[in-house]
């Protein structure tokens, strides 16, 4: 079976339908993939980049935007290279109502056993339940 990287210009098809013809390819690829024909991975950069384009250029609020990356998460056939950390950042994402970003960065921290995040966003951050470092 094979396997390719997803760049996130083909999940951004997925959801948007401003070129029909990508966007029937990008199903018709995710369909695939879930039907077991290959597998699909996606990494970090990917999520944040669908996350902001999502937000930023098609002014898809916050808790659409979460839903969208939380579809791709369940998505059969759609591994996530850092599923470990994706999984308790959209959790976190979600009940602390932050970016998926600074969910991500706490997700991370806990993983690697931070004391503390360097931080100017203090709001989000005391939202997700990190200690900010002062400095």
């Amino acid at each position: 079976m094979k396997t390719w990287f997803v760049d996130s210009n083909v999940l951004l098809r997925f959801f948007t339908t401003d070129d029909a013809g990508q966007n029937e390819r990008a199903t018709a690829l995710l369909k695939s993939a879930a039907e077991g024909h290959h597998r699909l991975i996606c990494g970090p950069p990917v999520l944040f980049e669908v996350a902001w384009t999502l937000r930023a250029t098609y002014r898809v609020p916050r808790d659409r935007v979460l839903a969208a990356l939380q579809m791709l998460f369940a998505l059969p056939g759609l591994e996530f290279a850092d599923a470990s950390i994706v999984g308790p950042a959209l959790a976190s994402s979600s009940l602390a109502g932050v970016e998926f970003a600074d969910a991500y960065i706490a997700a991370s921290a806990r993983v690697k056993g931070c004391d503390g995040i360097a931080t100017f966003n203090l709001k989000d951050f005391s939202r997700l339940g990190l200690p900010t470092v002062r400095f």
